[in-house]
């Protein structure tokens, strides 16, 4: 066996495989597999192995027709069979949401240049002649879907790699993997050890304890799942093509042809977890009794949709299991507290990824960062607080809800809270409407009462107008917005000034009091992040992002070593904050502290550490509003207190607490971009308008991949649309459209923006489609929209308000 490898893929399961062809293709072929018992044991030989191309997400979409479209490229390849059958996928919707989601998918579809289009009830009682449509409001079609062999298509991968030079390993369990002091690891079988630069868990089932001998805890939790195969059924047999599948996801199950039988299969209520205190070894090829029962009700309604299956025999019955995040989603790509250990696990659709996941694991590996932004999958979305009992109550959730609909803005509300700070059940009382922001709870709106729960659509809901109420109240007079999900981190010592500025491209302050926005760039010379830095003391500083990306910032702050003296701490856990904005926000504080706020000593990008309430706080001037505003960051212990007095004093001013929403709204008005949203490695600095603050008379990191891209014509620029709705809001992901269908770009964000009156989208446009003052159509509820390409942003384009000048521009009609 070897002894040295660039990369040891552990898991011999099909994305393991996949893995391993997609490293040896971008050139690594001196990579090895280890695979504790034959290839395809755990979770792939038994899977049913159907495909799909469209995904709520549009970069998984675009990863999972890469994948359709691998496999016959793999046949033809290696001439090992990949069972491809592609006789098409019904899509069937039975309510308005469903239609709208349905509707929405075929207008990316669309964007992409990808096949899938509506069909009437004829069409697709001509493709499926053995199943009624009766109940259907909208039926799409997808020539490409159908299935594939799960053996075959992971012994195509592996013939692929082993050609390009890889090695495989069956019957060789991994024992043990121990990091060495240069960020390389040993991996030890009973054949020998390997050294290697790259360790990548594909465990599958035993993601877990592979994960456990690096001393990480993953959020994973195994469940049970059943479908089962139908004896032959002459109807099948006789009509002498193969059927198209059916995903009625109303009715909560799946539907295809499988030999001259139909395999039905469904995520039932009634679901069952299995090996809670970890995966047993000795678990291959083994399979758990049947209990069709728990999945009756589903079956019936397939059997109402396709009458022959009711008196079909059934051949035999699959329950096996599966492995789930908390959220469905992969868990993925490098742990930024290790070295070089990549995690690649918790795949559910994984013959719709697998080459997708291939690729971008050997991209992130090999380049330094995949080509697209994956944070849907990173597994950097979660952090400690997903812990066991977060993780088991998130998969029933999403188990058991496999098919529902994914609605916009949607909080769930399984496994919550995780964190809280202390002002949780103030909020709660007084009527607050929390989100789950990296784990914590926070504000998103203020109900009219306690316990009022939030509905959920591709519609205006519920909390349209209480938010409109909030966006008002701040506008016209003040408004409290905490703020205590954002990222804190603080670096300390004589080397913090250094150390930051070799971070970030924007110049550090050098002065107590000062502070800077800046972007941190990419491996590819996007935009990874984007900070407010803020000198607090002699050799101290406050750095401020997005709460979400924490943990994925890691990567970055490690890449760039500490000077000897100056410490790096990750302080969210410990300070809290909140945003004064609006007209009179600082009369709101003058009443609350001595010092001076007026505008010729407290100007914007300021900072200044003062008492508020006799609470210690650093107040800075800045508001991701737009508007005249502070934000102070106070001791957690003391977060209480502050709000407290800075909701009585605002209650006096006509103000009072503001919510996520709302602080979407207005800085959609304000054309502000958000990390995840608008800002991400797949875009340069020049493309979101962030060029401006990067100084290149200086070094910061990954300045070189800048330096080769910064001069390239934008592909596509970060723009507002004003937008002709009046019952739905773009909310990202939405396709742009001309009139005459040539494809514009993609909204990123979308919201009402109540102070203009106008429904507003932010996204992206190639700027050889459309430019500002041009009409586009914005495909909302799957439905084009016209909407106006604007060229400035709609409120106070100027920044006045934000300034406190003394002419404030009237808002952009």
């Amino acid at each position: 066996m070897k002894t040295h490898a660039q990369a040891v893929v552990i898991g011999g399961g099909l994305v393991g495989c996949s893995i391993l062809y997609h490293l040896a293709k971008l050139g690594w072929t001196d990579v090895v597999l280890l695979e504790r018992d034959e290839l395809t044991s755990g979770s792939t030989w038994h899977a049913a192995a159907n495909i799909h191309g469209l995904h709520d997400n549009n970069n998984i979409t675009r990863i999972q027709h890469y994948t359709m479209n691998l496999y016959k490229e793999l046949e033809k390849e290696t001439g090992q069979g990949c069972g491809v059958f592609q006789s098409g996928s019904l899509y069937l919707a039975q309510t308005e949401d469903r239609e709208h989601q349905l509707r929405l998918q075929e207008a990316k579809a669309r964007f992409y240049g990808l096949n899938f289009y509506e069909i009437s009830r004829e069409q697709a009682s001509e493709l499926h002649p053995l199943a009624q449509f009766d109940d259907i409001r909208c039926i799409m079609f997808e020539p490409d879907g159908g299935n594939v062999d799960p053996s075959g298509v992971t012994h195509a991968y592996a013939a692929g790699a082993r050609a390009m030079g890889a090695t495989i390993e069956r019957f060789c369990p991994v024992i043990g993997t121990e990091q060495q002091s240069d960020g390389s690891w040993i991996v030890r079988t009973d054949k020998g050890d390997i050294h290697t630069r790259w360790v990548v868990n594909a465990g599958g089932l035993w993601g877990r304890e592979v994960a456990a001998m690096a001393g990480i805890e993953l959020p994973l939790q195994p469940t049970e799942h059943q479908y089962f195969v139908t004896e032959a059924i002459d109807e099948v047999a006789n009509l002498g093509r193969r059927l198209p599948s059916i995903a009625d996801r109303d009715g909560e199950y799946y539907f295809r042809q499988e030999g001259n039988g139909l395999l039905i299969g469904a995520y039932e209520k009634d679901m069952r977890f299995w090996a809670e205190s970890g995966t047993p070894l000795d678990f291959a090829h083994d399979l758990f009794p049947d209990d069709l029962d728990r999945i009756m009700e589903n079956v019936i309604r397939a059997t109402e949709r396709v009458p022959v299956a009711a008196t079909a025999g059934v051949k035999r019955v699959i329950n096996g299991p599966m492995i789930w995040s908390p959220d469905s989603n992969a868990i993925w790509g490098p742990v930024p507290e290790l070295q070089n250990y990549f995690c690649c696990t918790g795949i559910i659709p994984g013959f719709s990824q697998s080459g997708g996941l291939g690729l971008l694991s050997a991209q992130w590996m090999i380049e330094g960062e995949p080509q697209y932004d994956m944070f849907a999958w990173d597994l950097a979305r979660f952090g400690d607080w997903a812990d066991k009992a977060f993780t088991k109550a998130r998969v029933e959730d999403v188990y058991t809800h496999r098919f529902a609909i994914h609605f916009p803005n949607e909080e769930r509300s399984a496994g919550r809270p995780a964190r809280v700070r202390p002002t949780y059940e103030m909020q709660k009382d007084m009527g607050a409407v929390f989100g789950l922001n990296c784990g914590w709870e926070h504000p998103l709106w203020f109900a009219d009462q306690p316990g009022l729960q939030e509905t959920n659509g591709f519609t205006r809901q519920n909390w349209w107008e209480p938010v409109g109420r909030e966006v008002q109240m701040l506008r016209d007079h003040v408004g409290v917005i905490d703020i205590s999900n954002f990222a804190n981190y603080v670096v300390k010592g004589p080397g913090a000034y250094d150390w930051l500025d070799r971070l970030v491209a924007n110049k550090v302050p050098v002065e107590v009091g000062r502070s800077c926005l800046t972007p941190l760039i990419s491996v590819r010379g996007g935009v990874a992040g984007d900070f407010t830095i803020t000198k607090i003391a002699d050799e101290e500083y406050m750095m401020i992002g997005s709460g979400m990306a924490e943990r994925y910032h890691q990567r970055f702050f490690n890449m760039i070593d500490l000077p000897e003296g100056t410490t790096f701490e990750v302080a969210t856990d410990r300070i809290a904050g909140f945003n004064v904005a609006g007209p009179k926000s600082r009369e709101l504080l003058q009443r609350l502290t001595n010092a001076n706020l007026s505008n010729d000593t407290f100007r914007f990008m300021r900072s200044r550490t003062i008492k508020v309430a006799g609470i210690a706080c650093l107040a800075i001037r800045v508001s991701f509003t737009g508007d005249l505003g502070w934000e102070l960051h106070c001791a957690e212990s003391d977060q209480t207190s502050l709000y407290s007095a800075l909701l009585e004093a605002a209650k006096d001013l006509g103000g009072g607490p503001v919510g996520g929403r709302a602080l979407g709204s207005l800085r959609i008005e304000k054309g502000y971009g958000s990390w995840g949203r608008e800002y991400s490695q797949e875009y340069w600095p020049q493309e979101v308008g962030l060029s401006g603050l990067i100084k290149l008379d200086k070094e910061f990191l990954h300045k070189d991949a800048y330096l080769r891209v910064k001069d390239n014509a934008p592909r596509e620029v970060l723009s507002i649309f004003e937008v002709d709705a009046d019952e739905a809001d773009a909310t990202g992901g939405e396709p742009i459209f001309t009139p005459d269908g040539t494809p514009v770009g993609r909204v990123t964000s979308g919201a009402y923006g109540y102070t203009v009156g106008k429904s507003l989208a932010l996204g992206y446009a190639n700027p050889k489609a459309a430019k500002p003052g041009d009409t586009v159509d914005i495909f909302i509820l799957g439905k084009p929209h016209k909407a106006k390409f604007l060229s400035k942003p709609p409120f106070d384009p100027a920044g006045n308000r934000l300034r406190d000048t003394k002419t404030v521009a009237e808002p952009v009609k």
